[in-house]
Formats: C-alpha cells, structure tokens, sequence
C-alpha cells in the first residue's frame, strides 16, 4: 500500500529497538520515485519521513533534523538545488548530508551539487544496491561525526576541573623531592600507606619508569626542574607505579612553593587519567575508521572528479605520463579538423579510446562515431558491412542494407585492424577517402557520403606495403597524421592510476569495497613488461580481486606474468628487488619466439580455429602471423 505523502511525514521502522537508527527524509514531487525509493530503504531498519517538495523539506529538515536527505533535482516550486542552498544557510540544518538525485546524469549538474555541499550524487533510474550502498556509507559517516562531536564534549567535561583545581592527589615535596604531605586521595590512588609515602622520594616511588619500562631519571622530570628552578611544570604523558607494580596514567602538576625568591619546596597534584586516555584511544580508532569512509567515497568519486577536472574532454583515457601528454596534446591539434588519422599501437594500448576522444573534441561530435572491427568480419561479408548491398547481391541478402559508411554519414567511421581488410576491400575504401563516395554491393549507383575516417592497426604496414599484402596508394591516404600510442611498459608511472580505475570498476562490477593493491602487488604491476598492455592489466586486476579476501587487494606475481616476452626468473627477481646475474637474462624478441614456438608445436602448428596457437595466445590470428615473420618463425626452422 502506497504511504501517505503529507506534509506530515510517513515513518516505518522495521526495528524500532534498533540502536544505531537512523533518520532518513526522501524528497522528490513523483510519487512513483517516492514509492520507489521508500521500498528500497524500508527494510534498513531506519526511519524514513517523506516530503513532495522543497518548501515542505525545509519545514521538515527544521523540526525532525533527519541525518540524511535523498533530495531530487527537478521539482517544482524551488528545485533541489535551491533546496540545498536553504539547507546549508541555516545553522540548524547545515550539518545534514545531501544526496541528489537526478535522471539526468550530467557533469554540470554534479559539480554544481557537490559544490552546494551535497556529499553525493545518484541518477535515475535506480539501482537498488547502489543506493543501499551509498545510503549506509553515509549514515555511517554521519553517525561517527556524531559520535565524535558526543566524545569531545564529554573530554571538555572531564577535563574541565583539571583546570580548575589542583588534582585529586596532593603531595607536598621538600627540596630533594621528598614527600612531606599526602593527601587520602594520593594514598587511594597510589595504593600505598602514608607511612610508606612520608619521607621517601616521589621519584623513586612513582617516576622511576616510563610506561615502557624505561628508566626516567630524576633529572629528566618536570618535578626536578620545579625544585632546582623554580618554574612550575605540568605533564599528562607520564605514569605513576603503585604499590602494586602496575601504572597508571597521570596528569600532574607541579608548583613551586617560595619564601621571596628562595624555592622551599613544591606541592605536586595529580590525578588518574586513565579513562581520557581510553576515550582519546578511541576517538583516535573512530577517526581513522571515518578516514577509511572518506577514502572509499573519494575512491569511488575518483572518476566523477577526473571528468569534472578535463570537463569530458578524454573520457576513458587514464594517465599523466609525459608520453600519453605527448599524445593528448597530438589529438587536441588534429581533432578540430577533417584530416585522416592512422592510430598505430600495440594491442590493448587503448587505441579505440583515442579515437572516440578525435571524435568528441572535433565538429562532427553531435554526429554518431560507427566503429568497425575489420578483422572481425569475414573476407566474403566486409565489402557488405562497409558500403551496404541491394537486395539479391548475394545469396541471403533478402533486403536492401545500407553499410557503417553510410550510417557514419556527417559523423566519424573508425576501423579498427586496418591491416585485416582484404586487398579488393581496399581498392573500395581509397575509393571513398578520394572522392567521398561508394557504391553499394550490386548497385553501379554513387551515393555522396561526408564521413571523417579514424583508423587504427597493431601491424606494420609499411612492412605490408612492401610485401604487396596492403596498398601503398591507400597507406598514404590513411598516414596523413599518424597517432603512434605508446605500451604500457613505456608509461609505467600511469599504471597506479589505471589500477585504482580497475578498482574502482570491480568494486562496482562485484558489489564489494577495495582500498588498494598491496605494496608488493604494485610493485610486481610496475616490473612486469605488459605484452598485452591496458587490456592485460585490466584483466589481471579483475582476477585479484575476485580472489581477494579484503579491502587490500594481493596481486600474486603468477597473476601477473603471462610467460609471453619475459624471462619468469628475471621478471620475479625484478619485481623482489633481487637482480640476477647478466647470464641469466634473455632478450625479450628471444623468450618471446621460444614461447610462441612450443605454443605452435602443442598445436601442430595450426595457427587460426579453435584450439589453434592464436586462441592459446589470446592473439587475433594475423596478428600472430606478423609476429611470426618478425621473429624469424617457421615450420621449417
């Protein structure tokens, strides 16, 4: 049954005696994301009020004081922001956290939320985990700061009458630092008799140690230096022992007692701290467990500030390595402009990344970006992907179709493997960069075509070129500014940054919280050479987390190493701070033409299928093929 959206707000609580309950007011002017959002949080056991606008917000938020408020944006009357702004001016609701919630997922709209002083942001439509998570974090938080600000109070109390008088015990000192007085309160706390106490130093009875165990010696303590030069001292970091031989903690103060300027002697007043020194051990536990919220929630914001910081302009490119600036700067020059780009870089360096940012900062950006993986599709079907067909080209083609090029009209086309597209394909594609047009498969009709074209290959095409697999006419039309991206092992100094991304993505993917990598696992991710660069990290990052058993994720090294371009031994002695001798490495090119060898005789040199060596080595099989001629690998060899 749908609850009663008043004014006076509806409540549940499914455990009333919960200790930790708390208050949570849900705004929004729909009732349908009430009733949503209600459903989703009823089973919390928190207390949950209600309002249908902004203006019956504020008159709730002044009355109930709730500890989090789930505010919606767009409402009518005063929207949420405005909301915020009313919330945050008043010294009685200032303190209360703000979550907005918006369909729209909008940068802008983020970063004018968070600099209102809400502590997060969720879009519509809701994901009910999301929003359990993100709602406890922040109870959390704001029940910690409560208890904190409880805490302080309490220690300003207590600590109150230690400024105010002189101690619960009082000892009267001669001037070797002898007790000539004691008080019962000294004897209680001390444990020893006032005999025992008359006449025998306080040094030697209570200060003769530290905490530790350590000698303190007389010289060393303030009740030295009151009697020697009469300045008063005061300390709450030292122990008196007992009778008993424990200690206990002490805050004492030692005054002087003079006849003119001549010192007689001191009266030293102390009192049991203990207790304070438990509550700011915990306090000093609290805290430390509020840092480690912040930490998740600034972990999980890091991609939200990294858009606010570069307002969209390389969405999924993670780095600050000169070499990846070398890059992003290239692009900011060639993408305002109509010019072909060739992407050239090793697989899983992030080449489609760079091209969808060409395509977001130039002209054609409101216009779609068609990306087409040309080793993907078959010989027999690419020209038909590309360009389109008539009905009845081809057996099967049971209706018109129009190819990626058209459907790219007045946008971006990317194709990805370049070196992949078959020789007659080619003649095709040259066709439409010179003259920007095409012909669809069966039709001798031109169809005019605007299309800015991005393309992008792991292969060596001026090799391809002098072999006579790839044209050289069509080369020089697609070089015209060539993007070279580098690998991973050349940007090492990025790679923490992509692992908090991966984090942050898993975290996310699994429904869990991670903190870090451990600091042997970072260590093992800065040594290893990356054959499979981003696309390889990404996935040994995956792998650790789903089998870490914590916040800190372990990174073993067999996660990591891949056996492809690297001696094992050298890579675990590197990543351990151990370094072999000379004779133990290998050349890269060597290692990694041993391991593609024994990977093609398990498969009896069968190259592409299931099964084959491409398969084995996670490669797309011409790209093995390439290697292959590089290395200097063959049946007959």
């Amino acid at each position: 049954m749908m609850p009663d959206y008043r004014i006076r707000p509806y409540s549940e609580s499914l455990n009333p005696t919960q200790a930790q309950q708390s208050t949570i007011l849900l705004v929004d002017d729909n009732p349908t994301n009430l009733q949503l959002l209600f459903g989703t949080l009823k089973g919390l056991g928190h207390k949950l009020l209600v309002a249908k606008s902004g203006e019956d917000a504020l008159k709730v938020a002044q009355w109930a004081h709730p500890d989090l408020i789930l505010l919606d944006i767009m409402m009518a009357g005063i929207d949420g922001f405005e909301t915020c702004t009313k919330l945050k001016e008043d010294p009685q609701t200032e303190e209360i956290a703000v979550i907005f919630l918006s369909a729209l997922d909008d940068t802008e709209d983020k970063i004018k939320g968070l600099s209102l002083g809400a502590v997060d942001y969720i879009a519509k439509p809701f994901q009910a985990e999301e929003v359990i998570a993100r709602v406890e974090t922040h109870l959390t938080i704001a029940r910690l700061r409560t208890e904190l600000a409880e805490r302080n109070r309490q220690l300003e109390a207590a600590n109150q009458p230690i400024l105010d008088s002189v101690g619960d015990g009082i000892y009267g000192l001669d001037l070797e630092g002898r007790i000539t007085f004691a008080n019962p309160a000294a004897m209680q706390l001390t444990g020893f008799s006032q005999d025992a106490l008359i006449g025998h130093s306080a040094h030697e009875l209570h200060m003769y140690a530290r905490w530790d165990g350590s000698p303190y010696h007389f010289i060393e303590t303030g009740v030295y230096q009151t009697l020697k030069q009469g300045a008063g001292q005061q300390s709450d970091s030292d122990v008196f022992w007992r009778q008993t031989g424990d200690h206990f903690a002490v805050s004492w103060t030692c005054t002087p007692i003079k006849r003119g300027d001549q010192v007689q002697g001191a009266v030293l007043a102390f009192r049991d701290i203990t207790q304070r020194k438990r509550q700011e051990h915990a306090l000093r536990e609290a805290m430390a467990e509020v840092e480690v919220l912040r930490d998740r929630l600034q972990a999980e914001n890091a991609y939200l500030q990294a858009e606010v910081k570069n307002e969209g302009r390389f969405d999924g490119i993670v780095g600050d390595s000169a070499a990846l600036r070398t890059v992003l700067d290239q692009i900011d020059q060639v993408a305002p402009t109509n010019s072909t780009v060739l992407i050239v870089g090793e697989s899983g360096t992030g080449k489609e990344a760079l091209a969808r940012a060409i395509h977001d900062l130039s002209p054609r950006r409101d216009r779609p970006l068609i990306k087409v993986n040309c080793g993907a599709i078959t010989p027999t079907l690419i020209e038909s992907e590309l360009f389109g067909h008539e009905k009845g080209a081809f057996t099967g083609a049971a209706r018109q179709r129009q190819g990626h090029f058209e459907l790219a009209d007045g946008g971006t086309i990317f194709l990805d493997e370049i070196g992949e597209l078959p020789l007659d394909a080619q003649v095709k594609l040259l066709r439409v960069l010179q003259e920007q047009e095409l012909s669809r498969l069966g039709s001798e009709k031109s169809i005019k075509v605007d299309v800015r074209m991005i393309t992008a290959t792991n292969r060596d095409l001026v090799s391809m070129v002098e072999d006579g697999t790839f044209r050289m006419d069509l080369f020089y039309r697609l070089n015209v500014f060539p993007l070279t991206v580098p690998p991973l092992r050349e940007r090492s100094e990025d790679i923490p940054l992509l692992v908090n991304k991966f984090l942050i993505d898993q975290a996310r993917a699994q429904g869990r919280s991670f903190s870090r990598v451990s600091e042997d696992g970072m260590r093992l991710l800065m040594t290893y050479h990356w054959p499979g660069n981003i696309r390889e990290l990404q996935n040994v990052i995956e792998r650790a987390a789903i089998l870490a058993r914590d916040k800190v994720v372990p990174i073993a090294p067999h996660l990591v190493d891949s056996g492809i371009g690297t001696n094992a031994d050298a890579f675990q002695a590197a990543a351990t701070g151990k370094t072999p001798a000379a004779e133990e490495f290998v050349a890269l090119a060597e290692n990694e033409a041993r391991y593609i060898r024994q990977v093609l005789e398990h498969t009896r040199w069968a190259i592409a299928g299931k099964g084959g060596a491409a398969e084995i080595l996670d490669l797309p099989a011409s790209t093995l093929r390439s290697r292959m001629k590089k290395l200097g690998i063959d049946r007959s060899s």
